[in-house]
């Protein structure tokens, strides 16, 4: 008789921890059954292009059974996959090939609304004495039969909308098809954190928590403050949303939302090495709610604001402006920094304007955020340096762009089908005639399958990088200090940890730059390590347009 033993293996509880989280748009991603739509077997087909990426782990966004009026962010059902996705059992096999692979899946939480559709929603508004009454924020009118305060949607207008079945008001931050739960309720609470376990039974390893800050509003509903014309900003917003005139003290971001942060990481905690992420949507405030929502170890692992997703063009000043700002506000919290994602335009066009070598641009930003203190989100097709699509008006699916057109043109630019194949029909995304939204042709050519091989392209310097980003922990998981230049086109600032230092210089700039570097005993990497060219003359290097620089410290 043979005595078995179980071999344990180690859980690393830190993985997040300067983690690589790519993010997939689901409906844009892969097409498996060729309805024009992206599906889960699409993604579970695409894992080991991920995996081969080096990424650690894979952010998926909603795709949750849902009428799909903000596409998949107002969720009729939270506990089964909407059919034009597939399945559960789909899901399942997902989860199993990702984890084979070694990559950990991460799922989009909507918590803060759901859809008008959803049967808590449909059962609420039936009466003012159902079980559910009050599991939504419900207003009576004001007596010239206003709303009940000036609270405005992001998405445009009153965020109070009539109900002619309760005769009274209900409360959505978005569109008035996504009423707002109210998180004031037990019951409410419950039902969420439920959903939560559901999906961590189900084998996640964590959650991107949508609009985080966004569960509770002001419990006496008062009214919001204007907002001085001097400190308005279009982070959160685009300039021209109306939002933005106000100062958001009472619509969000209360404090009762720590004490169920605090509910929320206690389910995680059932599960072995469970993580979240939370988007903090605030443009006056946004770093020290991060600091709130991170500190200590009982509320979330990492939370993120708009520095870098805002139309600002990212220069050496604002970078380091930004990471001291959050490390002042959060110096408990671990950032999670992201230049593109699902909501903003492609950050190669946000801050592309006149650059004439794109390429070489996106390539620096692209090691930029690789060095950053922090974990980093890249979105897909970012690897490949694709820039935003021009999708005609006739085209457009985002209500938000619909909206506000032509002045902002919404977010279908961004979310355009993934190109894996530059000879195949719509790039390789789906066989079908017509996609959900159009390919766009200038990004055919940039297709992975163009890319693969090609050691000067975007997709193969993302992948260099994110080698030489594993191989040195200092640029995954450490500190970060910043030194000062004569050139405000340059950036220069070392990473450090467990006793190896990283010294990272960027010319952020189309002219050719050189550099003093900052004392010690610099040891350059190669450019078979980075990907980046430089020319060294002892404590001085001269630097490409948009070029890199990378040093151990030596003894």
């Amino acid at each position: 008789m043979t005595d078995k033993t179980t071999k344990k293996v180690a859980v690393d509880k830190d993985w997040w921890r300067g983690a690589v989280i790519y993010q997939v748009y689901p409906r844009s991603f892969q097409d498996s059954n060729g309805d024009g739509i992206g599906d889960i077997r699409g993604i579970a087909d695409r894992l080991d292009y991920i995996a081969g990426l080096g990424a650690d782990a894979v952010w998926i966004s909603p795709f949750f059974t849902s009428p799909m009026k903000d596409f998949g962010y107002d969720v009729s059902n939270y506990t089964d996959i909407d059919p034009m996705f597939g399945t559960l059992a789909d899901f399942d096999h997902m989860i199993e090939k990702a984890h084979r692979l070694g990559l950990k899946i991460m799922i989009d939480l909507v918590l803060s609304h759901t859809s008008d559709q959803h049967p808590w929603f449909v059962e609420s508004r039936s009466s003012r004495d159902n079980p559910k009454a009050d599991w939504y924020v419900w207003a009576d009118a004001n007596p010239d039969g206003s709303p009940p305060n000036n609270w405005l949607s992001l998405f445009g207008g009153s965020a109070w909308q009539w109900d002619s079945r309760r005769l009274q008001y209900y409360m959505h931050n978005f569109l008035t098809s996504q009423p707002d739960l109210n998180f004031h309720s037990e019951e409410v609470q419950q039902a969420l954190l439920d959903v939560a376990r559901f999906w961590l039974e189900r084998g996640v390893d964590g959650f991107r928590l949508d609009t985080i800050n966004f569960y509770f509003c002001d419990k006496q509903l008062r009214s919001n403050p204007a907002l001085p014309v001097e400190l308005r900003n279009d982070s959160t917003a685009p300039a021209v949303n109306p939002y933005n005139y106000q100062e958001h003290l009472y619509d969000k971001s209360q404090p009762e939302n720590l004490e169920f942060l605090k509910r929320l990481r206690a389910v995680m905690e059932e599960f072995p090495a469970i993580a979240a992420v939370g988007e903090v949507g605030d443009a006056q405030r946004g770093h020290e709610i991060v600091g709130e929502y991170t500190s200590g170890d009982d509320k979330m692992q990492m939370c993120y604001a708009f520095e870098f997703l805002a139309p600002q063009r990212v220069t050496p000043k604002r970078v380091v402006e930004s990471i001291n700002a959050f490390d002042a506000a959060a110096p408990e919290g671990w950032a999670c920094w992201a230049f593109s994602n699902h909501d903003v335009v492609r950050h190669v066009t946000r801050w592309g304007a006149g650059v004439s070598d794109t390429e070489a641009y996106a390539k620096m930003l692209g090691a930029l955020l690789m060095t950053l203190k922090g974990s980093i989100c890249l979105y897909e097709g970012e690897e490949l340096g694709l820039s935003e699509a021009d999708v005609a008006f006739e085209d457009l699916q985002d209500p938000y762009g619909i909206e506000f057109w032509p002045e902002f043109k919404g977010r279908d630019g961004c979310r355009t089908p993934m190109v894996w194949q530059a000879g195949a029909a719509n790039g390789g995304f789906s066989t079908a005639e017509h996609t959900w939204l159009p390919v766009a042709h200038d990004h055919v050519m940039k297709a992975v399958d163009v890319q693969e091989g090609n050691p000067a392209s975007v997709l193969e310097q993302y992948r260099r990088f994110l080698t030489f980003r594993k191989a040195h922990p200092a640029l995954a998981k450490g500190g970060i200090r910043f030194y000062p230049s004569d050139n405000e086109d340059l950036l220069i600032f070392s990473r450090h940890n467990d006793g190896e230092t990283v010294l990272c210089v960027f010319n952020m700039s189309e002219a050719p730059m050189t550099a003093s570097l900052p004392e010690g005993n610099w040891a350059a990497f190669t450019s078979d390590d980075h990907g980046f060219v430089f020319k060294a003359d002892g404590n001085s290097i001269t630097l490409p347009a948009w070029g890199g620089y990378f040093a151990r410290h030596g003894e």
